[in-house]
């Protein structure tokens, strides 16, 4: 006895249309007559939209069945398609390896594009803009100090990293003010804290629910035992 699994199968291009679409396709490679090729491509095309009714819905969906026809056959299918098929070159084309940025980061609980920020910020002529721009990744630079390091930073640290990754280049001046990220912490901790306290309130009370039903039931049963609820 022979067994057939899908792993010994051949792979199919678009299984969302499944195995019997693959089959009909096949077979109609070795039709030798054009007409009747086309007419059974057209009968596929039909089933496929039938198959993905949700295609009806996008632009030229006939368009996008046609050439989900040609993808099947691996381009191997001798039609009078009424649409140009996809090139095969292009579809099959492995696509651009997108760059990597190389190179070490500095402070990783602040990040690479902190870096570019202060980068960009240098670059800036002195003024109003510049000043904004400082500030914005001061603040930024604290808030993500605490939330990797989940302890109090004192601005004096957020200053000396920036003049840091500045290569001296950005100094804090008066009027930039670089918030308090101690309040947030605190009210987020508090709020778990309450959500956890109401939660155990909650199991305690259907705890005693349940416990007063239990016993409720105990009682009726030995007072039915005893022969304590007839009259």
């Amino acid at each position: 006895m022979t067994y057939d699994y899908n792993t010994q199968r051949q792979r199919m291009t678009l299984p969302e249309y499944g195995r019997n679409v693959q089959k009909m396709v096949d077979y109609v490679k070795t039709i030798e007559n054009r007409n009747e090729r086309n007419r059974a491509a057209k009968t596929i095309v039909k089933v496929m939209g039938n198959l993905n009714t949700h295609l009806r819905d996008v632009g030229d969906f006939k368009h996008k069945l046609w050439d989900h026809l040609a993808v099947i056959s691996d381009f191997g299918l001798d039609i009078d398609s009424p649409y140009e098929p996809p090139e095969e070159q292009k579809l099959k084309a492995k696509p651009n390896s997108i760059p990597y940025a190389h190179g070490r980061v500095r402070f990783l609980h602040y990040g690479r594009i902190v870096e570019h920020m202060i980068n960009a910020a240098v670059k800036l002529d002195d003024g109003q803009e510049k000043e904004h721009l400082v500030s914005l990744i001061a603040n930024q630079m604290k808030k993500s100090y605490v939330t990797w390091n989940r302890s109090q930073v004192s601005d004096e640290v957020i200053i000396n990293d920036i003049k840091t990754l500045s290569r001296g280049k950005l100094n804090i001046t008066d009027g930039i003010k670089i918030m308090e990220v101690k309040e947030p912490v605190q009210q987020q901790a508090q709020a778990n804290a309450r959500r956890k306290q109401q939660h155990t309130k909650q199991q305690n009370k259907n705890y005693g629910r349940q416990n007063h039903g239990q016993n409720q039931n105990s009682k009726q049963q030995f007072n039915k035992k005893k022969g304590y609820g007839k009259h």
